[in-house]
Formats: C-alpha cells, sequence, structure tokens
C-alpha cells in the first residue's frame, strides 16, 4: 500500500527525479522572497518568529537532562540568548535505538514520503530559517534567505531523490527459476528488504548550517536511519528549527519522534563530539568543517561510514580575455560574496607575469592586478550597499586570519572595516587582496585562508597556472576552478587540470554566474576525487551506502507452464 505522505508529494518526487537525469534548471522552492509565492506577511511573520526565540529556552521535547546551553552571538553584533535543552548523548543514543524498529518497518515509501513532507514544511518556515541563518552565520538576509532556504531544500530535495532513486532499483520481491534440463526447474521465492544502517550524525557548520547540513540529514531519513544532528555551538537556531519540524511531522505520521534529535552544546564541544563520533551505535557521520576535524574523523571513526568537506584552495586561472573589466567585476563579486567565508569562493589568481592577451592588446601583470583591486573596492565602496554582499565576519579567526595574512605580500586592495547602516556593532570588512609570486610564495597560497583574502600570483606562464591549479587541488583540495581564456587548446588543457585535480571547471564567468555558485539538479557540489570533500552532493554515492539489502529466500515449486 502507497504510504500516504508518499503519495501527496509523488508528483514532486517525479519531477525531481526527471531533473536528476537532464540536469537541467528546476527547482519546487522559490529562491526569492516574493509575497506572492509566501504570502504578503510571511516576512514580517518569519522575523517575528526568529525573534521569539531571543532570550529564552528552545523548546523541544525530547529527551533532557533539564540544564539548558547555548551561546550564539550574532556576527550583526548582539547576543541571541537562546538556550537549547541540554542533551545526554547516551539518551540520544538510546532513544534513537528505540525509535529505530518502527521507523525501519515502515519502509521507504513512508521514509520518502515523511521526509518530503518535512521539507515543505521547512520550505514554509523559510524566512524564519533564513534570519536565523543571518544572525547565526552573519549572511546578508537575501542570501541567508536563499541559500539558507530554498537553495539549502533543493540540496535536501536532491538528496531524497537519489536515495529514492537507489532504493527503487531493488524489487521488494522475485521468483527465481533455474532450468534443470529433462528434470523440473528449481524455484524459489525471494524477498529483498532494505535495510537502514542505524544512527546517523550530522555534525553542522558555522558558516552555512542547513545547505551544508540538510543533504546528510535527509539523505540518512530517507534511506530509513534515525539521526542525530550536532550543530556547531556557534549556529545551533536553525538546525534546531528544522529538528523540531522533522519531529513535529514525525510524531502526526505515527512515528516516534525521537528518529530525529538535537544534540545542542556549549562552545569548545571537541572532547564530546570525538567520544560520540567513535560510539559503536553511529553507523553514519556527515561532516563539513576544518581540514583537521574531518580528518580526524576520516581516520578514526571506523564504525562509521563518514562523509566530509573540508578545507580547499580554490583557483582561477587568467589567460586571455575578451573584456578585462567584465572579467574583473565577475571575480569582484565572487571575492565579496558573504566575505569570502564560503567553501566555493576563489583564493588564488593566477596571471601569467608576462601579461594577457586581449582584443586591444596584451595587459601587462601590473594592469592586470590593478584591475581586480580596483573592482573589489569599486564594489564595497558604498557600505550601504556593500553589506548586502559582504555580511558580516562569522568568528574572531577570520579577522585575525586577515591581520596574519597582510604580512605576506604587497596590499593590492587592503581590508577595512564598513559601518553597518542597521546594525553599529557589526563585524563588516572588505576582501584583503595581495600580490604573490609563484616562484617563492608556495608555502603561503597552497593553504586555505578562508576568510575574505585572495591572492593575484605571477606565474611564468598559463601553462604553469594551469599545472599549479591541477597539483594543488590534487594535493591540497579545491571545489571550484575557473579559467578565463580565448585561446580553445587552453581551454582543453584546463579541462585536463580539471580532471586531475578532481575539480569542478567554470569557463569565462562575465555575466551573472559566479564560480562561488552551485545549482542543485545540475551542478554537482564536490566530486569526493580530492581532499576538499570525499562525497558529492549529490549523488548515487552519497546515498547508496546508507542502507543495505537483505534478501531471504524461500522454496517453491516451478510455475506452471502453458501447454
Amino acid at each position: 500500500m502507497t504510504h500516504p505522505l508518499f503519495k501527496k508529494h509523488e508528483d514532486t518526487l517525479q519531477k525531481a527525479l526527471a531533473a536528476i537525469e537532464t540536469r537541467g534548471y528546476w527547482s519546487p522552492y522559490a529562491e526569492m522572497p516574493s509575497p506572492k509565492v509566501y504570502g504578503e506577511t510571511a516576512n514580517a511573520d518569519g522575523e517575528a518568529a526568529f525573534k521569539s526565540h531571543l532570550n529564552k529556552t528552545f523548546e523541544l521535547d525530547q529527551p533532557a537532562t533539564g540544564q539548558t546551553v547555548g551561546a550564539e552571538v550574532s556576527p550583526f553584533g548582539f547576543p541571541l540568548g537562546i538556550r537549547y535543552p541540554k542533551a545526554d548523548p547516551n539518551a540520544l543514543i538510546a532513544a534513537a535505538a528505540n525509535a529505530q524498529p518502527a521507523w525501519r518497518v515502515a519502509g521507504p515509501q513512508a521514509w520518502v514520503g515523511v521526509s518530503l513532507e518535512i521539507l515543505e514544511r521547512v520550505n514554509r518556515a523559510s524566512f524564519e530559517i533564513g534570519y536565523s541563518v543571518m544572525h547565526t552565520t552573519g549572511q546578508a538576509f537575501m542570501m541567508a534567505f536563499q541559500a539558507g532556504g530554498p537553495h539549502a531544500q533543493d540540496r535536501a530535495l536532491e538528496a531524497v531523490t537519489y536515495a529514492w532513486d537507489q532504493m527503487r532499483r531493488t524489487p521488494a520481491d522475485s521468483h527465481w527459476e533455474k532450468p534443470q534440463g529433462k528434470n523440473p526447474p528449481l524455484a524459489m521465492h525471494k524477498r529483498y528488504t532494505v535495510v537502514p544502517r542505524g544512527t546517523g550524525l550530522v555534525l553542522g557548520c558555522c558558516t552555512f548550517p542547513t545547505w551544508n547540513g540538510y543533504p546528510g540529514l535527509f539523505a540518512d531519513l530517507a534511506t530509513g536511519n534515525t539521526v542525530i544532528v550536532k550543530p556547531h555551538p556557534g549556529a545551533i537556531l536553525p538546525l534546531a528549527i528544522t529538528v523540531r519540524i522533522a519531529r513535529e511531522v514525525l510524531r502526526e505520521a505515527g512515528f516516534d519522534p525521537n528518529v530525529v534529535t538535537l544534540l545542542a552544546t556549549d562552545p569548545n564541544d571537541g572532547a564530546l563530539v570525538q567520544d560520540l563520533a567513535l560510539r559503536s551505535q553511529i553507523k553514519l557521520i556527515d561532516f563539513t568543517g576544518s581540514t583537521q576535524n574531518g580528518t580526524w574523523l576520516e581516520h578514526n571513526a571506523h564504525q562509521a561510514q563518514v562523509f566530509t568537506e573540508k578545507a580547499g584552495v580554490n583557483q582561477i586561472v587568467i589567460d586571455s580575455v575578451d573584456d578585462l573589466k567584465s572579467v574583473a567585476r565577475n571575480i569582484a563579486f565572487s571575492l565579496a560574496l558573504y566575505s569570502g567565508q564560503m567553501c566555493t569562493a576563489p583564493q588564488n589568481i593566477y596571471v601569467p607575469r608576462d601579461g594577457i592577451n586581449t582584443t586591444e592588446g596584451t595587459i601587462s601583470f601590473d594592469a592586470v592586478a590593478e584591475a581586480l583591486a580596483t573592482a573589489v573596492q569599486k564594489l564595497v565602496a558604498d557600505p550601504v550597499r556593500a553589506v548586502e554582499l559582504l555580511g558580516a565576519i562569522q568568528n574572531d579567526g577570520i579577522a585575525q586570519r586577515i591581520d596574519d595574512a597582510r604580512k605576506l605580500g604587497r596590499v593590492l586592495a587592503d581590508s577595512k572595516a564598513l559601518a553597518h547602516p542597521a546594525f553599529a556593532q557589526a563585524r563588516v570588512l572588505t576582501p584583503l587582496v595581495l600580490q604573490l609570486d609563484a616562484a617563492k610564495d608556495a608555502a603561503q597560497f597552497t593553504r586555505e585562508w578562508f576568510g575574505p583574502i585572495s591572492f593575484v600570483i605571477a606565474t611564468d606562464s598559463t601553462a604553469q597556472s594551469l599545472e599549479l591549479a591541477g597539483a594543488i587541488a590534487a594535493e591540497h583540495g579545491a571545489l571550484t576552478l575557473s579559467v578565463y581564456s580565448t585561446d580553445d587548446a587552453v581551454l582543453e588543457a584546463a579541462h585536463e587540470a580539471s580532471i586531475c585535480g578532481g575539480v569542478a571547471l567554470s569557463i569565462n564567468l562575465t555575466g551573472g554566474v559566479f564560480v562561488n555558485q552551485s545549482a542543485a539538479f545540475s551542478d554537482f557540489h564536490g566530486t569526493g576525487a580530492n581532499p576538499a570533500a570525499n562525497a558529492a552532493l549529490a549523488d548515487s554515492a552519497f546515498v547508496a551506502n546508507r542502507f543495505r539489502v537483505v534478501q531471504s529466500r524461500i522454496h517453491v515449486e516451478p510455475k506452471a507452464v502453458p501447454a
């Protein structure tokens, strides 16, 4: 019998299945905060819902110790004052184990149907979640709404879709007959059951808690696993709201809501996370964050299937252009967007020291570097407009990193503090652009400088630029590579460099598409082919190892063959 929630959302699922096959543009969730789509009062209601959480305890009916935790501070300059129920990890593991049997028996249609219903209700809460993302990550509201809301929901739906696509490939049962010559055939009835791995642990990050957290959460749910969601201590609220919605849907659908629980913590919770990650009951781990922590999980959590996204060095190769100004504007936007606090933001920009070819002749390295720096400075010159692009700096470490980086080379565009017109205490810093040289500065540009920090690097040739790009991606990791060239041979070499580095390639971006943006159902985020990520969001490999198929078989009489 078809589960009612599966039937309710089947049309959306079928469209999503078509989308992952064609990989064209498709999304069921409106990315613009339009009153026509979300309702005339949706923005005001969402902001009010966010503010209603401030300076009080977030109510969540799950196993708790009676104590509370929470120390979130908005990058826009004020403490959120939200306290969350403190949970004992042992109690959450036990609660998940108790919830698992009935959830497992429900089967794939129920898992997928419930997941899609959760997503529908999460979408209704997009404004509340958007303001929550804004004031935990420092993203300006429009980006927080889009990336934290509809775009994150797209990635979640993509994971659910791949999960269903993989699970449906195995039939529930089959009749098997093997001919035996003159003797009657051997016949068996075989039954196949999709079995979840167990309990998943989703470890959220402080910059994109929903965009990076939803794929693992919904991939686990859609394959029948229970999930413990452990947000970053600096960005708990967006995932807490999500967990509360998930628990409401589960309860209404007749399931134990402890299929999904929240583990909120105070800062400096590394020891707790490491202990939990090694528990035998944790069978799946999804992590976004530092290379150090991600590598530790990969090397130590052997009882679990571990999916990680870590640091990377994203790169741009400039060989030749038709219009340098349009190239510089596009790159400047990518450098400034959310102050470079994106895992896809470019860092290294390679330019031949002898200059580049354009339709107006050869332009020197210094002129290219100056054009890039000038484009950045123009983009952030007006604070009122700039803050809607830059957002705010999420944590002290980024501000310190800017100070440290300033000493590395010649400053092309210095980072400056801007006053936010709406939030006087917001920490807003413009991008820092430095000049380095491939011959002597490799120790600096072969590691990630997370934040609004980039390097224009002089190379001996475009060939060296591409060699560096591929090698650095392969050895140190990267999520994006961009190239600018009017030469088909260079573009083919760039394609080969991207293959060798296992990194997604963008070519000659000058308009409204930017290298640090990716579209669900079309672009794969990460490849799993270099150290920046061991999986792609989302593909079959991201979901297929979250479940197993267990079979049973029984001898039966052969089917009668018509005379």
